[in-house]
């Protein structure tokens, strides 16, 4: 029987295995009296919870605490929810439109779009990294006892060495996440809501109780548009009915009730999803994410929010992919893997640069350079063409070679 909690372990007589009670006696036999008579030094604790039960107390608030936030996060899907079901009731039931055959038809074509992009929205999980970003056994044993920034730093920069990682944080430092020990891919940080880090996190909406990154930003875009159309098309078809109550010419009670609320309901949805959905179709033609919008990422050579793009119709193939067939259903079609996506490095005017910038920014892609020049695969920057790598490959020599006064473009794979 062993004493969980004790400082020594006690073992039964008939606990000991066939042929070891000789041993045990010569081993007692050589240990000195003083180890004999007496347990090691140190006060004799009780017999108490180990593992998780010792933790048990301390994780109770922080659990319920959780616990009560994903409760809560359910309240706006549910509202959502409600709000449909209910202009599905006041729509085809009430507003008597079982004769226009082609407004069913149209109406629940929009509605089975909205609901699909809508469910891939809320059910699809983000993202997280790969294996290879997280740090081995050894190299977090080091990270922890070193007290030393600069020495936690040399510890990630070596583990980051065969990462395809391009982007700093704004004081140049390996970024890293604390929370789940990991150094972050390019693009991904780490959401408190969901806890974990998210590939391409764009931000966390409480309207799918979700947070919209990599894996499901294809789906929460379709969300947006199918309901901008499933508004548009309730306003403009519930409009006569509308003009029918300002001149009284719609006598039913009740119908007046539901045609009031799901006109106006459905404009002001409408007029706030339409800015929203404008914003990220400009967010897409610019290969960047709400975050990267307020704080552009930093590459070896400055902060740069169009780092990552390649241009309007491949940034657009990058989340809705090359098959156009599926770009208008929430099915996953995005291109990359979410860890690695193809960078630009945007060149820098002699005029508005000066040399010693420009000579700083040829040592950061030197041989120190804790950055792999190129990613671990080809094929996940695929978007790029043959025209884009021989433009990367001249561009990087002239730069290297300093035959060139002005920092050209370079197209990294």
């Amino acid at each position: 029987m062993r004493g969980a909690g004790l400082a020594w372990d006690f073992q039964e007589p008939w606990a000991v295995p066939p042929g070891g009670r000789a041993r045990e006696a010569e081993r007692r036999a050589e240990e000195p009296p003083a180890a004999r008579s007496s347990p090691p030094p140190g006060p004799r604790r009780a017999p108490g919870p180990t593992g998780a039960e010792s933790r048990g107390p301390n994780m109770a608030p922080w659990t319920f605490w959780r616990g009560c936030q994903r409760v809560v996060g359910w309240v706006p899907v549910l509202f959502i929810a409600f709000v449909v079901v209910w202009s599905y009731y006041a729509y085809v039931v009430k507003l008597c439109v079982r004769k226009a055959v082609v407004y069913l038809v149209a109406f629940h074509v929009f509605f089975v779009m909205f609901v699909w992009s809508y469910w891939m929205t809320i059910f699809t999980s983000p993202a997280s990294p790969s294996k290879e970003f997280y740090l081995s056994q050894s190299e977090k044993e080091r990270y922890e006892k070193e007290s030393s920034q600069e020495q936690q730093q040399d510890i990630l920069r070596r583990a980051a060495r065969e990462l395809p990682i391009y982007t700093t944080s704004a004081s140049r430092a390996i970024r890293y996440c604390e929370r789940c020990q990991l150094i972050k891919p390019d693009r991904a940080h780490h959401c408190s809501a969901c806890d974990i880090c998210i590939l391409k996190m764009d931000h966390h909406c409480p309207w799918v109780n979700n947070c919209v990154g990599f894996s499901n930003y294809k789906f929460f875009l379709l969300f947006l548009l199918y309901t901008l159309l499933y508004c548009f098309f309730v306003a403009a078809t519930g409009l006569q009915y509308f003009i029918k109550i300002w001149t009284n010419e719609l006598t039913d009670t009740r119908a007046k009730f539901h045609v009031l609320f799901l006109f106006f309901v459905s404009v002001m949805f409408f007029v706030s999803v339409l800015s929203l959905f404008s914003y990220h179709c400009w967010l897409v033609g610019k290969n960047r994410t709400t975050i990267e919008s307020f704080r552009a990422p930093t590459f070896s050579y400055g902060s740069d929010g169009n780092g990552f793009s390649l241009g309007c119709s491949k940034n657009w193939r990058q989340v809705f992919g090359d098959e156009k067939k599926y770009w208008l259903l929430p099915v996953y079609s995005s291109l990359g893997d979410g860890c690695s996506f193809p960078t630009r490095l945007v060149g820098m005017d002699p005029e508005q640069v000066s040399v010693t910038n420009q000579q700083e920014f040829c040592r950061s892609i030197g041989s120190n350079q804790p950055f792999p020049i190129k990613p671990l695969s080809e094929s996940k920057n695929r978007l790029l063409d043959s025209e884009c790598q021989s433009l990367e490959n001249g561009s990087e020599d002239s730069i290297l070679s300093g035959t060139n006064s002005q920092v050209t473009v370079a197209i990294e794979n």
